[in-house]
């Protein structure tokens, strides 16, 4: 991964407080606001649900997801998710204002973390400029990322 790249997307996200988490569902693509975590971005996203939520389950099938922030830019995060349930996690990413917005406490049971892995992403700044940046970890593939350049398509898994 590019130093460069993600310290331009950290910028870019950082004061967007909601984002629209795209699961799969039966039906199709389904999105929903989501309250960003207010922590230093290091590639993975991080965000409070609960288990009785569709996304909990449509995650639990398909791990594929899509990240988008509307803000000074337009971003587009493309990853995958997967549900923790470490509960010094959960306690190290609570605030107060998840006791009011989920009405319980982060040692709840039903309470779990989705942590979405970025592998790509794509951004539009003002004035309609296109980049694309490709995020390649070594705890996922071993190897550094290809530079992306504007409008290119970057495929990062196998398929």
């Amino acid at each position: 991964m590019k130093q460069e790249e993600l310290e331009t997307l950290r910028d870019l996200i950082k004061d967007v407080d909601t984002a629209m988490l795209t699961t799969v569902s039966d039906e199709g693509l389904v999105s929903r606001p989501m309250k960003t975590q207010e922590v230093e971005f290091d590639g993975d996203l991080w965000f409070f649900t609960k288990k009785e939520t569709d996304k909990y389950r449509e995650i639990l099938h398909e791990q594929d997801v899509n990240v988008a922030y509307a803000g000074k830019s337009y971003v587009s995060v493309r990853g995958r998710a997967e549900i923790v349930e470490d509960l010094n996690k959960k306690k190290e990413l609570w605030s107060k204002a998840y006791e009011k917005i989920m009405q319980t406490t982060y040692d709840d049971p039903d309470v779990i973390l989705i942590k979405v892995q970025a592998e790509a992403a794509e951004y539009w700044e003002t004035g309609s400029l296109i980049k694309n940046i490709a995020f390649m970890y070594k705890r996922m593939r071993g190897k550094d990322a290809e530079s992306a350049g504007v409008n290119e398509t970057v495929q990062l898994d196998d398929k």
